[in-house]
């Protein structure tokens, strides 16, 4: 297993539609941001400054949409048997790999999959509820799924976004997961977010047991595309803009104050 990447020095500063400037979309309470492919470790110093910013009152909510080269993150939570291959192996096969302070166990990230990092204030006693925040990109997902045609839904008990395979095309076999979620909070501002598979190389999931859920299938909206046959209906980079469209158009209704995760 090789790291996949895009061609050399490609920053992606595509936009979520149309122009060919880097994409910056505003509501009355969050702002949605495309920056391209960054690499983890700036991500994270990204991520510092954000939450900087928004504790200081500088900035107004804000979600990060971005891709990352190939790399492994190891949460709070990540048991070390969860990984199938060693670090030092993973980095000699050109990917990175991050302790990172996000709950959670162990995921993958990889050019193909829109990471979103949402940079929230939840400080009102209304909002102040990590699990409802939870609840709430859950269902942010799940919307620009079904925006596609796509089944999706929650799995009682684990924290993420799978595909409903009462209603899918290929309703047998294990669960499939599409989407992972896991947080940071910093005094009631949020920080890391969710990873939504859309047309990454899955087999990069085979070196760890993601999530640490044993049983449960990877997937992408790719693949499923495929499994509804329609996989000839986007060319790669329209679906790309589309899916991300799709996730800010969602998360701007459900990251609102007074919004709730219910489906």
């Amino acid at each position: 297993m090789q790291a996949p990447s895009r061609s050399q020095n490609q920053t992606v500063k595509a936009p979520l539609q149309g122009s060919s400037e880097r994409f910056v979309e505003r509501s009355t309470e969050l702002s949605v941001e495309w920056l391209g492919e960054v690499a983890y470790g700036e991500a994270l110093e990204l991520q510092q400054t954000a939450v900087a910013d928004r504790l200081a009152g500088r900035t107004r909510d804000r979600l990060l949409l971005l891709e990352h080269p190939a790399v492994v993150t190891l949460g709070r939570s990540t048991d070390p048997e969860n990984l199938r291959e060693s670090p030092d192996r993973l980095r000699e096969l050109g990917i990175d790999v991050f302790e990172v302070g996000r709950g959670g166990d162990v995921t993958y990230h990889a050019p193909g999959q829109l990471v979103g990092y949402p940079i929230v204030d939840l400080d009102a006693p209304e909002r102040r509820d990590v699990h409802d925040h939870l609840r709430r990109l859950e269902a942010g997902l799940i919307d620009a799924l079904e925006e596609l045609g796509l089944p999706a839904s929650r799995v009682p008990g684990w924290t993420g976004v799978f595909v409903d395979r009462s209603r899918s095309a290929a309703p047998g076999g294990a669960e499939r997961k599409i989407a992972s979620i896991g947080v940071g909070i910093r005094r009631w501002v949020t920080f890391h977010g969710f990873a939504l598979n859309v047309s990454l190389d899955l087999a990069g999931f085979d070196a760890i047991v993601p999530c640490g859920l044993q049983g449960v299938e990877m997937t992408s909206v790719a693949r499923e595309l495929e499994r509804e046959g329609r996989g000839g209906e986007f060319a790669p980079d329209e679906l790309d803009l589309r899916v991300r469209g799709g996730v800010a158009r969602a998360m701007q209704v459900r990251l609102a104050r007074g919004a709730t995760g219910n489906p």
